[in-house]
């Protein structure tokens, strides 16, 4: 299996946790490494963190990739090497993470990588022509939905704790107005396939939080719980999603509740990310559900303030890297389980009439 890396802001902690995490030749038993970068720049941070530069096979193109090797995708293959300003933004990192990850894009499309993970990116630097999105989850949308999975869905995993986003880089002030009964019973639907498809649950069990302190305390602090997230939580239920709630967030976590379910759709960005990262800070993994193919993320920022120091842990995108390798293979498990059981019965079917025709 090949999993295409992205340096994300090289003045980040991109390559640090990069290099951490594929320090392990062992990593290799497990998969192909493709990252997508500078090479000279992941030696320069290996300078930095005092360890041996790992053994790159640098190529312009991923089609050119050896199978059980360190890859090396070259986003600028003239040798230009532009410089770090390690805790800084820049016009020239916002540049190069955005070529890397196109870069890497088109390759997933293609097939030539079979998931993607993402380092972090700068959201502002980013920003151009090419880029006019709050984050990856938005752009990835935009880039790789097609067909019935055009849709993109933040999933925070880590272990059995999976906390969906309803609305993810939305204004604290748009939120009530974006969330809508369609809306909620659109992310139940794709949350509830990804449990199913990606993480092998079989009849999950979904936690809806309320947009409101107390879920509103029937309409004494908003009417948005019982007028909108309620009943979407109903028509769910009714087309067949185990949905359940609104439930206040704060006690829902604070008293664990977050544990009898399989997964939580939360109605904005703060109310599942807060608690979920203090819960899981170290190991939890960005996932983009909903659409055709796999993309990962560690669960945190570019890390300005501790980028360059040998201080960032790689847990984060060790954990993103092995939950891309066990969705990619989720899922073929499930396709072929679910793939044509109609065609492949009828045959056998077939076998036992002519069989007991005979005996007759």
């Amino acid at each position: 299996m090949r999993i295409g890396i992205t340096h994300g802001d090289f003045n980040g902690v991109g390559y640090e946790v990069i290099l951490k995490a594929l320090s392990d030749d062992r990593m290799l038993e497990l998969f192909t490494p493709v990252v997508y970068g500078i090479p000279a720049l992941a030696d320069w941070y290996a300078g930095k963190l005092e360890s041996e530069p790992l053994s790159w096979h640098t190529v312009s193109s991923a089609g050119s990739v050896k199978n059980g090797t360190y890859n090396f995708v070259d986003i600028y293959p003239d040798g230009s090497v532009p410089e770090v300003h390690a805790g800084e933004s820049t016009p020239e990192a916002g540049k190069a993470s955005l070529m890397a990850l196109e870069m890497a894009v088109e390759d997933l499309k293609t097939g030539i990588v079979d998931a993607l993970v993402t380092a972090p990116i700068n959201k502002n630097n980013i920003q151009g022509e090419d880029f006019k999105f709050p984050g990856h989850t938005e752009y990835l949308e935009d880039r790789l939905g097609e067909g019935d999975m055009k849709k993109a869905l933040m999933i925070l995993c880590a272990g059995g704790l999976r906390v969906a986003l309803a609305t993810a880089h939305v204004p604290l002030s748009e939120v009530s107005q974006a969330i809508t009964k369609e809306l909620i019973i659109e992310k139940l639907e794709i949350f509830n396939r990804s449990l199913r498809r990606d993480f092998g649950v079989n009849n999950p069990r979904i936690a809806v939080l309320s947009v409101n302190p107390h879920a509103g305390d029937h309409g004494v602090i908003g009417t948005e719980d019982d007028g909108v997230v309620a009943p979407a939580v109903d028509d769910a239920r009714q087309a067949g999603i185990q949905a359940f709630g609104p439930y206040p967030s704060d006690g829902f976590f604070g008293a664990g509740h977050y544990r009898k379910f399989d997964g939580v759709l939360a109605m904005y960005h703060d109310q599942g990310l807060i608690p979920f990262k203090t819960l899981s800070m170290d190991e939890g993994v960005n996932f983009t559900a909903g659409l055709p193919y796999v993309r990962t993320s560690p669960d945190h920022g570019t890390g300005y303030d501790i980028a360059g120091h040998g201080e960032a842990s790689e847990e984060s995108l060790r954990a993103a890297i092995y939950t891309a390798i066990d969705i990619v293979r989720n899922r073929e498990r499930y396709d072929e389980a679910c793939k044509n059981p109609l065609e492949r019965s009828m045959p056998e079917r077939g076998h036992r009439q002519r069989d007991r025709q005979q005996q007759d």
